[in-house]
């Protein structure tokens, strides 16, 4: 570890923090959401799809894991 960097411990009970999490509540919210699925089959699908949606916008991508608020001893 390098000495101008310091580990901050998340809680574990903080998904909030987590980028994957912020990314799976994006895919949820936008392609996910209100569905219902006959088969596993269809769910793997839609999970594909929607992943594949997300790819095609890299700026969404780089949104979801800037949380101004969740970063530590950066200014806007």
């Amino acid at each position: 570890m390098s000495d101008n960097m310091t580990l901050i411990f998340l809680p574990s009970r903080a998904p909030e923090l987590n980028p994957v999490e912020n990314v799976w509540q994006y895919l949820r919210a936008n392609w996910l959401s209100n569905r219902v699925f006959d088969t596993y089959d269809a769910i793997i699908d839609a999970a594909c799809d929607a992943w594949q949606k997300l790819l095609a916008e890299p700026t969404t991508i780089t949104s979801i894991g800037m949380r101004q608020w969740a970063h530590v001893g950066q200014s806007s």
